[in-house]
C-alpha cells in the first residue's frame, strides 16, 4: 500500500492516478495510522510554501512525516513536496520547513528570454548516482512547473537541470527521495521514475 499525504494541496489526484496506472494499491489520507502502516509514502503538492506548512502543522502531519522517515519507510516528495522537506523558502519568509534535509528554496532569477514560472520540459544531468534514475538515460526530459528552486547544502543531489541557474532537480538521502519536477506528468520517463521508487525496499 502506498499512502499519499492529503494536506489540501493541488495535484494530488494526478499522482494517485499515475500510481494506480502502475498497478499499485494507493490511498489518499491524512490519517496517522494509515500513513505509518503504508509500505511507501508520497508527499506531492502544488501551491505556496507557507500555506502548505500551515496546513501540514494544522493537520498534525509534521510529526507523522518525521516518524515515517525515522521508521525508514521509503518517502518521496514531489514539487512543493520537495521544497517542504528543506529548511526555508524565499516564497514565505519566516516560515520553517520540515528541515529533513539541509538547503534553501530560492526564487528562480530573472533571466532575459526565460519566463517565470518555469513551465515545461527540461533535461536532467546526474551529478551523483540515484536509485530513482536506474535505467533512465542521462539527458532524459521531465516536466517542471515552479517559480522557486532548490539549492541544497549537502551532497544529496542526484539530478540537476538548468533554467537561468543550476536547479537541484532531485535529491536522495537514505530512505528520503524528492523531485522538483512532476514524474506523474513526465510521460514514460516519469512513470519509470515512480516505478523505481515503488521498487525500493524499506531499509532495516
Amino acid at each position: 500500500m502506498i499512502a499519499i499525504i492529503d494536506y489540501d494541496a493541488g495535484n494530488i489526484r494526478s499522482v494517485e492516478k499515475a500510481i494506480e496506472a502502475l498497478g499499485e494499491e494507493v490511498i489518499v489520507t491524512r490519517d496517522k495510522e494509515q500513513i505509518l502502516n503504508a509500505d511507501r509514502v508520497i508527499l506531492p503538492g502544488v501551491g505556496a510554501f507557507g500555506d502548505a506548512m500551515e496546513k501540514i502543522r494544522g493537520y498534525g502531519l509534521e510529526d507523522v512525516i518525521k516518524e515515517v522517515i525515522a521508521n525508514k519507510t521509503p518517502f518521496l516528495g514531489i514539487c512543493l513536496g520537495l521544497q517542504l522537506m528543506f529548511e526555508e523558502s524565499e516564497e514565505s519568509a519566516g516560515v520553517k520547513g520540515l528541515g529533513i534535509l539541509k538547503g534553501k528554496i530560492l526564487r528562480i532569477p530573472e533571466t532575459p528570454g526565460l519566463k517565470i514560472p518555469h513551465i515545461g520540459w527540461n533535461s536532467l544531468s546526474y551529478p551523483n548516482q540515484g536509485k530513482l534514475y536506474k535505467g533512465i538515460p542521462e539527458n532524459s526530459y521531465v516536466y517542471f512547473v515552479h517559480s522557486y528552486y532548490l539549492k541544497a547544502e549537502e551532497d544529496v543531489v542526484v539530478a540537476a537541470t538548468e533554467y537561468g541557474t543550476e536547479i537541484h532537480a532531485s535529491v536522495e538521502k537514505g530512505n528520503v527521495f524528492a523531485c522538483q519536477f512532476h514524474p506523474e506528468k513526465s510521460s514514460d520517463v516519469g512513470l519509470a521514475i515512480l516505478k523505481n521508487f515503488i521498487s525500493i525496499e524499506k531499509e532495516d
